[in-house]
């Protein structure tokens, strides 16, 4: 039986092979009569010699070409018309908000709403040639993009080495201002172009110009040219002239540089470049437009009008997230909201910057500064996010990502004692090394063993590094960084903190208004808060639509209130006796930490009290080094100033961890000066940085060589002996010549500087 069943598996085997190979034969057989079939067929067309390469090789190439160019052009396609998918395109960036201050008192506003009441043949016929002259000569004859245009922009560029003539149409422009921002990409380009041929195709040339001048933004907070005209020149655009008309389309361009209540001769000379091109269009002669050159537009005087615009930007931005959220069917578009804004603290932080970085901006070699002060439920106080919105609008409290250098160590500290450390547990501060990178201390030196408490305190960077390896135990060094950027995430980093040895140090990047916020869970006993400026929508009509303490996210538990507790007591040190003692508050209590990172690029302060939590940042937007500015200098003062402002009139709170405020004791100097109630001045203002010469190195070698020598020849004198007056000179009062001075350094350290007359 079981010879006779292998027989027939074998026989089995053999049949199926047979018919897979008669199979694979008769379907090479065919599929060659049929390839000989096509060729047979094919051959009737055949074309040869010189007929082959001028019409059918062009033709084959232009076809491949033309098909890869498709399926290109829908790939870059796509990504733009999903900006369109939204069926209310047309209205979603209609929305129009006024703002209040947390008091109900106005301070600007923002937004658009969409104006028909003045339809586009009421429009002054001057405005819309001297627009169309100036911005799109060719919008009635182009189909979305001007190709003639946009060459000759190339030219003029390339020829003169620089942007020196834009080629975008109207349309291009407008799909911009509905759909996209004013980052310069190559993506953000090509989105713009298919979205300004997709706009062709959905509305009339007249709809296109009439969104145009309705919605683009013109300075001074204002958007359209109708409310442009009322800001600008207190009129309806209907009455406008065409000086004031030439004027308005000149700001299309760069509306805050051509801004009249700004910089009044740089719009009057832009005017004028569009009267140029008023008469180089031919849409008026030279003697039409000689009068509007000679009688120039006189813009309404509003440089006292100084709105919080950073503060703005921001609220209005997550006043269209917030809308985002509200039922489909909700249809309105014009708000009233009260932010968390106070007026009194705004101003005192843009005066706190603007006089550090005139003072002092020059000899640190820094040009730019922001900071944000909040409430410890999240609600933002004040918001700086540059020295200059007029020169630029870019919100470096927001937007701007710095490393926070030694600023970012109380999340590895909490970290630290979340793990089963405390204040006072000690860590040998000594070389440490991960991988081939091994952090150095600031002055290259180490302190033996020291306390975490005395580690904050001093901004020792070996500690953390060691408590990221310690944390990690077996695991390793990588385990301790990614439960350090856990905790950060608790407080509410959302930045991305990428995994690097050098993290634990602040080598990552944050904002300044997500590192504020965070501080925020110290001084409230672990609950971590979301940033906020919106306290209270309104309709127009005024009915509540949304409210924070009943709408918005609540506080969440983040850390232990006593690992918090512990946080303020070891902070609180840096700002009594550590790198901060610049920001010390007379009677409220303080704690934070600065931040100075590698080539002193970025200096910070981040500090609390029981009231409000405030973050400071100087530096430069092209990350140029500053002039050994640490976080103890210019950010701590600036805080300092800062906070005075900001307590004035208000309960001063226990800080947990900390207790009440101390009164600072009086500066010698000013002893006998100054009376009880005057206010607090600090005994050294943040000059200068502490750099000694070359001339007054070699002062102090020709000084410490005389010395030595007086020692020797006269034995039986010692510095600290007492002098012919009966007094004992120290050391310090020796060891510098009489044109230097004895200042402390970033650490504390000693230093000479140069001494003012």
């Amino acid at each position: 039986m079981p010879s006779h069943w292998k027989q027939k598996v074998r026989n089995f085997f053999l049949d199926l092979d047979a018919r897979i190979d008669s199979t694979l034969f008769s379907s090479g057989k065919g599929l060659r009569e049929l390839y000989e079939r096509y060729s047979t067929f094919m051959d009737r067309f055949y074309v040869g010699r010189w007929k082959r390469w001028v019409f059918i090789e062009p033709l084959s190439e232009a076809a491949t070409l033309g098909l890869g160019g498709m399926i290109l052009m829908l790939t870059l396609a796509i990504p733009a018309f999903r900006e369109t998918a939204d069926e209310d395109w047309l209205k979603k960036s209609d929305l129009a908000v006024t703002f209040l201050d947390r008091y109900g008192n106005p301070i600007g506003s923002r937004g658009i709403k969409h104006n028909d009441s003045i339809p586009l043949e009421d429009f002054p016929d001057n405005l819309i040639k001297a627009t169309l002259a100036t911005e799109d000569r060719r919008f009635y004859d182009h189909f979305g993009i001007d190709v003639p245009g946009l060459a000759r922009a190339l030219v003029t560029n390339a020829q003169a080495g620089g942007v020196r003539q834009g080629g975008s149409s109207i349309t291009q422009q407008l799909a911009k201002n509905l759909f996209l921002n004013n980052e310069r990409t190559i993506e953000r380009k090509v989105k713009e172009a298919f979205l300004a041929i997709w706009l062709e195709t959905r509305l009339t040339k007249n709809e296109i110009l009439k969104l145009y001048l309705d919605r683009a933004y013109m300075g001074g907070g204002t958007f359209g040219v109708d409310g442009a005209a009322h800001f600008y020149f207190n009129k309806s655009v209907r009455d406008v002239n065409l000086a004031e008309a030439a004027m308005l389309a000149g700001l299309f361009k760069a509306p805050t540089k051509y801004a009249p209540h700004i910089n009044l001769p740089a719009a009057r000379a832009r005017a004028n470049v569009v009267l140029d091109n008023l008469v180089d269009a031919g849409f008026m002669t030279e003697g039409q437009v000689f009068g509007a050159r000679r009688n120039p537009a006189v813009a309404v005087d509003r440089r006292d009008e100084n709105s919080p615009n950073y503060y703005l930007d921001y609220a209005f931005d997550e006043m269209r997230r917030l809308v985002d959220t509200f039922p489909k069917s909700y249809t309105e578009r014009v708000f009233v909201v009260r932010t968390a804004i106070d007026m009194n603290v705004q101003k005192a932080a843009e005066e706190a910057i603007e006089n550090q970085l005139r003072q002092f901006g020059r000899d640190y070699h820094a040009t730019q500064a922001a900071t944000v002060v909040s409430d410890l439920d999240g609600g933002i106080r004040a918001m700086v996010g540059g020295r200059d919105y007029g020169a630029s609008q870019f919100n470096r409290a927001t937007d701007a990502y710095r490393q926070p250098g030694s600023s970012f160590k109380p999340y590895v500290y909490t970290t630290a004692l979340l793990n089963g450390f405390t204040p006072n547990s000690k860590i040998v501060d000594g070389p440490v090394c991960i991988g081939n990178w091994c952090p150095q201390n600031y002055g290259h030196s180490y302190s033996g063993q020291v306390t975490l408490t005395q580690a904050i305190t001093r901004s020792i960077n070996v500690v953390p590094v060691k408590l990221s390896i310690m944390m990690g135990g077996k695991e390793g060094p990588k385990a301790g960084r990614a439960k350090i950027v856990e905790v950060a995430r608790r407080f509410g980093l959302k930045a991305p903190l990428p995994d690097t040895p050098s993290l634990p140090i602040g080598s990552d990047e944050v904002t300044v208004l997500e590192h504020a916020v965070a501080y925020a869970t110290f001084p409230n006993r672990g609950k971590a808060v979301t940033p906020h400026s919106v306290l209270e929508v309104r309709t127009g009509a005024g009915d509540l639509v949304w409210r924070w303490d009943r709408d918005g996210p609540k506080p969440r538990q983040a850390i232990p209130a006593n690992i918090a507790a512990d946080m303020a007591g070891m902070m609180s040190h840096v700002v009594s006796e550590g790198t901060a003692r610049r920001a010390a508050l007379d009677g409220i209590p303080t704690a934070g930490k600065t931040g100075t990172t590698n080539a002193y690029r970025d200096a910070w302060f981040v500090g609390y009290t029981g009231n409000f939590t405030c973050a400071v940042w100087y530096g430069n937007d092209d990350y140029s080094p500053t002039n050994r500015m640490t976080g103890g200098s210019l950010p701590a003062q600036t805080w300092h100033d800062i906070m005075v402002a900001a307590h004035q009139g208000v309960e001063v709170k226990e800080l947990v961890g900390v207790g009440m405020g101390q009164k600072l004791p009086p500066q010698p100097a000013q002893a006998n000066a100054q009376t009880s109630a005057a206010p607090r001045v600090l005994e050294t203002k943040p000059g200068p940085p502490p750099v000694l010469t070359k001339r007054g190195a070699d002062i102090l070698v020709r000084v410490e060589k005389l010395l030595d020598d007086a020692a020797r020849t006269a034995g039986k004198t010692t510095l600290n002996e007492p002098s012919k007056t009966g007094k004992a000179e120290s050391s310090s009062a020796l060891a510098f010549p009489e044109n230097y001075v004895a200042a402390a350094g970033p650490d504390g350290a000693p230093t000479a500087v140069p001494r003012k007359n």
